[in-house]
C-alpha cells in the first residue's frame, strides 16, 4: 500500500511537467505573447533604456547574472530564464523582445516590462513624496502606451479588424504591478500600515489597465498578484523588526506578507467585477503568493535545498547574503554552486528553477484561475 502510495504522489509531481511538454510542443494556442511589469518580468528593457535611473540597476548586466541557460547577462533579474520566457516557450513562441530594442520584429510578442515599473504614475508618487528618478523608468500607463506605440508595426491600424483578431489571439500577462510602489513607500520612510492606504488605488490603476487592454482587443489577459515580499532577503535585510512577534515561523515578516496579502485580496475583487462587465474577455489570476510561499515552507518538497531567505548571488554574507551595497553583479560578488537548488536568486529576484515552477502551475494550474491551458 505505502509503495503505491509514493507511485501516486510521483505520478502527480511528474505528469503536469509531461503534459506541459507535450502542449508546448504540440498545441499552438496563442499568435503572440505580450508582457508588461516591472523586474521579475523584464526581459531587457533596463538595458536599452540607458536613463540615469537605469544606471543605478545595472548590476543585473553583470556575470553571473544569466549564467543558467543563456551563459550571459542579458539583463534579466535572474540566473536565466524569467516565468515569461517559460510561458513564451512552452506555447512555442520566441522569447519576448523587449519593447524598447527598435529595429525587432514584435508581431509574434513584445516586453513592456522595465525594472522599477510601478502602478502607480510617477506623477503621483512625486506629489506624495515620492519622486525618485529610480521610480521613472516606465509606470504600468506609460508602458500600455509603448504598446500602443508599437501596435501599427504588430497587426496595422489598432482600430482595424485585423488588429483586433491578432490581439485577440494573443496572451497578455498584465503585471505584476504593485511591488515597487510598495518598495517606493516602504523603502523610503513610510510604515506598512500608510503603504496599506494606498492599496485600493494601486489596485484600481491595475484594473484601468485591463481594461485599457480589453478596450484594444485583449481577449486572454492573465494578471499576477503580489508575491510574499515579507520572506525576501532584500526586505528582511532592510526592514527588520525588533518585534519577534512579527516574524513568522519561517522567518518571514508577517506585516509585509499581511500586506501582499491585502492587495492580492483587493485585486481578486477588482478582477471579479472586471469578468462580469467584460464577458468576452478571460481574465485569469495569477496566485504568485500561494505558489511561492509553498515553496518557503517545504523547499525540499519542490527540489530546493537553501528557502526564499538566503540569496544565491551576492557578497553580503550574513544570514541572507544580501546587502545593498554588496549586491549580485558587484565587485567581489559570486553566485552559489548549484542555483537550482535555490529559491532566492540575488535576494531580490527568484532563480530560473523558481520561475519554472511557477509558469507551470499557470499554465496548467493550479495556482493561475483559471489556467493557461484549459
Amino acid at each position: 500500500m505505502a509503495r503505491r502510495v509514493l507511485v501516486g504522489v510521483c505520478l502527480l509531481l511528474v505528469l503536469p511537467c509531461f503534459f506541459l511538454a507535450c502542449a508546448g510542443a504540440g498545441q499552438k494556442k496563442y499568435e503572440a505573447m505580450f508582457s508588461f511589469g516591472d523586474s521579475v518580468s523584464d526581459t531587457g528593457n533596463i538595458c536599452v533604456n540607458k536613463s540615469a535611473a537605469a544606471q543605478l540597476l545595472l548590476t543585473i548586466a553583470q556575470p553571473p547574472y544569466g549564467m543558467t541557460y543563456f551563459g550571459h547577462p542579458t539583463c534579466r533579474c535572474s540566473d536565466g530564464r524569467l516565468v515569461v520566457d517559460f510561458l513564451a516557450q512552452e506555447l512555442g513562441l520566441p522569447l519576448l523582445p523587449p519593447s524598447k530594442l527598435h529595429g525587432t520584429d514584435f508581431r509574434k510578442g513584445a516586453n513592456m516590462a522595465i525594472v522599477g515599473g510601478t502602478a502607480l504614475d510617477f506623477e503621483f508618487l512625486k506629489s506624495i513624496g515620492l519622486g525618485y528618478p529610480i521610480w521613472n523608468n516606465g509606470a504600468m500607463n506609460v508602458q500600455i502606451q509603448w504598446f500602443r506605440d508599437l501596435l501599427p508595426s504588430i497587426c496595422g491600424s489598432p482600430q482595424g479588424h485585423g488588429c483586433k483578431v491578432h490581439l485577440a489571439k494573443s496572451l497578455f500577462v498584465f503585471g505584476p504591478f504593485g511591488g515597487n510602489d510598495y518598495n517606493a513607500m516602504l523603502f523610503f520612510g513610510f510604515t506598512v500600515d500608510q503603504a496599506r492606504n494606498y492599496t485600493p488605488r494601486i489596485v484600481d490603476n491595475i484594473a484601468s489597465g485591463v481594461e485599457q487592454l480589453i478596450e484594444l482587443g485583449a481577449v486572454d489577459i492573465v494578471v499576477p498578484g503580489a508575491l510574499p515580499v515579507g520572506c525576501f532577503a532584500v526586505y528582511l535585510t532592510i526592514l527588520p523588526s525588533t518585534n519577534p512577534a512579527e516574524y513568522d515561523e519561517f522567518g518571514c515578516l508577517k506585516p509585509l506578507n499581511d500586506l501582499s496579502r491585502y492587495h492580492n485580496s483587493l485585486l481578486q475583487s477588482r478582477l471579479a467585477g472586471l469578468r462580469a462587465r467584460h464577458r468576452s474577455a478571460r481574465i485569469m489570476y495569477a496566485d504568485y503568493y500561494a505558489q511561492i510561499e509553498l515553496t518557503v515552507h517545504r523547499p525540499p518538497l519542490f527540489g530546493f535545498s537553501s528557502g526564499a531567505m538566503t540569496a544565491c548571488c551576492g557578497a553580503g554574507g550574513g544570514k541572507y547574503n544580501y546587502e545593498f551595497e554588496a549586491r549580485c553583479g558587484m565587485k567581489g560578488a559570486s553566485a552559489c554552486a548549484d542555483p537550482s537548488t535555490h529559491e532566492s536568486w540575488d535576494g531580490i529576484h527568484l532563480t530560473e528553477a523558481v520561475n519554472r515552477q511557477t509558469a507551470d502551475g499557470w499554465l496548467m494550474g493550479p495556482y493561475c484561475h483559471p489556467p493557461i491551458l484549459q
